[in-house]
């Protein structure tokens, strides 16, 4: 199979009402999500996806050059593509409007039309179970320390951690630096 036939024949994972964790990045990496414009523009994106293609937003974390979120969408519907390419189009039209600037756009985006802002592609894995959407949750949670933002999971500020130890589901001292180092997290690296 040579690269472009492997290219066509990739597929998503697809489960109706399915618990999806996914990862989005930014073009080229770009550092700029937890601006503050950034942050507005995305929250701006998303309710205005959610008020016509309804999901839950289980967990989330908002970093500097990427987000992790665990979704569940409603019971029949499997479409979370439309929905990221909603999200990312309404993101990259506020950010620009607004000042936000973007990455080096290649022949191939400028053919397309697209915009330096975004990585075309995302990750997403169904999650199995609620042991697997528990990893899932823990990880992202956790990602500020992976990354040497933080030292303490509590300190992230854009994290539905927060939120998980108000509702009681986690302490508030849960997830340290020390903690993140361990074998526990290699699945996910």
């Amino acid at each position: 199979m040579d690269q472009a036939e492997a290219v066509t024949n990739y597929r998503r994972a697809r489960i109706e009402g399915g618990t999806y964790f996914f990862t989005v990045i930014t073009h080229e990496r770009r550092p700029f999500l937890a601006s503050p414009l950034a942050r507005s523009a995305l929250r701006q994106a998303i309710r205005s996806v959610r008020s016509h293609r309804p999901f839950t937003i289980d967990a989330i974390v908002l970093l500097p050059d990427h987000l992790h979120t665990v979704w569940t969408l409603p019971r029949g519907d499997d479409d979370y593509s439309t929905r990221w390419r909603q999200i990312k189009s309404l993101f990259t039209k506020a950010w620009l409007r607004s000042g936000g600037d973007e990455g080096d756009r290649s022949v191939s985006r400028q053919v397309k039309g697209e915009r330096g802002v975004w990585h075309r592609r995302m990750f997403e894995h169904a999650c199995r179970d609620e042991a697997d959407m528990k990893r899932c949750v823990d990880y992202l949670h956790a990602n500020p320390l992976k990354h040497g933002l933080v030292s303490l999971t509590r300190d992230w500020p854009w994290s539905s951690f927060h939120r998980c130890v108000r509702l009681g589901e986690y302490p508030a001292d849960w997830g340290s630096a020390a903690e993140w180092y361990g074998d526990e997290w290699a699945a996910y690296e």
